[in-house]
């Protein structure tokens, strides 16, 4: 398993009034789609994501997005590791991904660009 870099994911109450300021900060335009009813904005490391409240409540327990070569080999290294795949392997929008929680309670995302 090879680990590519880290997103940092951001709950934003207006997505609108957040995107000039991360695409300035990281020299970038924003790639935006929705997923599950929540608007999401990609900009270099940061995902923003706004929505329903229920949702941002759930995603902000992932504490980054993690991307990796590939996902079905990620899943057996943190399986063998002791870690509990919680969902996934999907795909969507960004690729592959999986949500894994690590053995000291913290919870990632896992996610690879292949369809």
């Amino acid at each position: 398993m090879e680990i590519l870099g880290a997103t940092l994911r951001v709950c934003v109450d207006d997505l609108e009034t957040a995107i000039p300021f991360y695409e300035q900060l990281a020299g970038g335009r924003a790639q935006r789609f929705e997923r599950g009813g929540v608007q999401v904005a990609a900009i270099g490391c940061f995902l923003l994501m706004s929505g329903p409240p229920a949702e941002l409540e759930v995603l902000r327990k992932v504490a980054a997005t993690i991307a990796v070569t590939d996902v079905e080999e990620t899943h057996k290294v943190l399986t063998g590791l002791g870690a509990h795949i919680v969902a996934g392997p999907i795909a969507s929008p960004a690729g592959r991904n999986l949500i894994a929680l690590h053995p000291d309670g913290s919870v990632y995302e896992y996610v690879d660009r292949q369809a």
